[in-house]
């Protein structure tokens, strides 16, 4: 680390550091105390001129005492009067006794502390809709309907301006065709919640308070291989066709939905299931990310999930080997293959479900904990974030200095929030050591001196919420969407992280614990 210099002389006005701007007139201030200051060494000789001139006759052993004594109290009166440099006076890289690191943070966080246009613990975002307010959310967030205030948002079209449009479903897109993306945007929605984790809010079917993902493996009892639970016999993809494949190949299946029935359907689904090895997690529609709860319920179930459906399934799977997919007709032969296998092979089967005794890779955590926040919360801190990202566009936010420079050294100001959260924490990262590995580092001290829990600590199962040990699982930029942040997105090396850090003044980022 740098240390900083002691500036006896003022420097130039073309010296002057980046860091310390300062108004005409406060420059000229400072610039007379500093002018004041360089007659100290020359006052202080004519005094101990005076004092020998004045003491000649005397010892020259007590003279040398008695000057030094006179030039140190002379120099204790200077630093006590307006002649020498005070803390005010100086930047953070001219501030005298203290470290250089802490000079610079201390001045950015003062000066990149440019206010908000609104607070939005005064003025919540407000959404039109049922009667709601999330007093849990990280930032305010109420819905209602109020005639005559303008919302920040409102579902469907159209809006009145300055309410952004949201659509939002849990449908596939195959069915209906505006939860397409590009569809929506071209209708003109202005925020879209689907299942696809590329839209803005993501709504999908997982949720820790909603399945209990790690309850424990039941006894297989039932004869049949798997079961059945499937009612749209013309699902615009391949199932029923799959359906009759496997019974074909002699896997033995109980249907309790209205295709290929032999069963009473007349069931709890889920306690039923718990009895078979396998369960057929056929979707209605091939779509990405789209993962309803015939999956997530197999996985509470303790029994394989079979799937036909999203050809990313692996996204949601909590190990790799926790699931058997489908993925054209002409797999099931094989698939068939490898149930019967497994069917009679009680140490393989038992690997496949391994994580319900160990846990949950942390990609299937990093993504369930997403919902540990409910989407309403979550489109809140999406409008917030955009309003805030709009301030931070106006002159006022444009002269932020967002980084210090102390000799060769630079310290730059960081934004850090946990995903799911929405107020911002102060980091600094030095020139360096301007890595990933370092923003990782800092980040984990960061949030443990602040005895940080994560979001999902209470909504996870008690078996995999851990210690207090934090662990960062993504960081990515603020604004990302969440199949960039969890599956795609990743800088090329720490080159393209120092190039985005000093080409995004204030970067703000977002981190995912696990």
């Amino acid at each position: 680390m740098g240390t900083f210099t002691n500036h006896r002389h003022p420097p130039k006005p073309d010296e002057l550091p980046d860091y310390n701007p300062q108004s005409a007139s406060s420059y000229t201030s400072n610039s007379n105390k500093k002018k004041w200051s360089n007659f100290v060494p020359i006052l202080v000789g004519l005094v101990v001129i005076a004092e020998i001139a004045f003491l000649g006759r005397l010892d020259m052993a007590k003279n040398v005492d008695l000057v030094n004594s006179w030039a140190e109290s002379f120099y204790r009166f200077t630093e006590t009067t307006p002649f020498a440099w005070s803390v005010e006076d100086a930047g953070p890289g001219q501030k005298r006794g203290s470290d250089p690191d802490d000079g610079c943070e201390a001045w950015l966080e003062k000066e990149d502390s440019v206010p908000y246009s609104r607070d939005f613990r005064k003025d919540p975002i407000w959404v039109q809709g049922p009667d709601e307010e999330w007093k849990t959310c990280g930032v305010g967030c109420k819905f209602g309907f109020e005639p005559g205030k303008k919302a920040d948002a409102g579902f469907g079209m159209p809006q009145q301006p300055g309410t952004a449009s949201v659509l939002r479903s849990m449908e596939s897109a195959t069915y209906y065709a505006e939860n397409n993306i590009a569809m929506a945007r071209r209708k003109g929605y202005d925020v879209v919640m689907t299942t696809s984790l590329s839209s803005d809010v993501p709504v999908g079917y997982f949720s820790w308070a909603e399945y209990d993902i790690m309850a424990p493996v039941q006894p297989k009892t039932e004869s049949a291989l798997a079961a059945a639970f499937i009612s749209n016999c013309g699902a615009r993809n391949f199932r029923l066709q799959a359906l009759i494949a496997l019974e074909n190949a002699n896997v033995k299946i109980d249907s309790y939905g209205g295709c290929h029935r032999n069963r009473d359907g007349r069931v709890d689904k889920v306690e039923a299931l718990k009895r078979y090895k396998f369960s057929l997690a056929f979707e209605n529609s091939n779509e990405e990310d789209y993962v309803t709860e015939k999956f997530f319920q197999s996985l509470v179930a303790g029994s394989i999930p079979v799937v036909i459906g999203a050809p990313n399934i692996q996204d949601f799977a909590p190990s790799p080997s926790s699931l058997l997919h489908i993925k054209d007709v002409k797999d099931v032969d094989d698939i068939a293959k490898k149930m019967k296998y497994l069917a009679k092979n009680p140490s393989a089967y038992n690997e496949s479900l391994r994580w319900k005794f160990e846990g949950p890779s942390d990609s299937f955590k990093a993504l369930v904990d997403m919902a540990a926040v409910h989407s309403s919360c979550r489109l809140c801190i999406y409008l917030a974030t955009k309003i805030q990202d709009n301030n931070e566009k106006t002159p006022e936010f444009k002269k932020r200095p967002c980084k210090c420079t102390n000799g060769l050294k630079t310290t730059y100001h960081i934004y850090v929030r946990e995903r799911g959260r929405f107020e911002m924490e102060s980091i600094f990262l030095r020139s360096d050591n301007l890595t990933m590995e370092a923003l990782s580092s800092t980040i984990l001290l960061k949030f443990k001196s602040l005895k940080h829990e994560p979001v999902w600590k209470p909504e996870r199962p008690e078996s995999i919420r851990g210690g207090d040990k934090l662990k960062v699982y993504k960081i990515y930029p603020v604004g990302m969407t969440q199949r960039q942040a969890l599956y795609t997105f990743r800088f090329k090396g720490d080159s393209a992280f120092k190039n985005h850090i000093e080409s995004h003044p204030c970067a703000k980022f977002e981190v995912v614990f696990v």
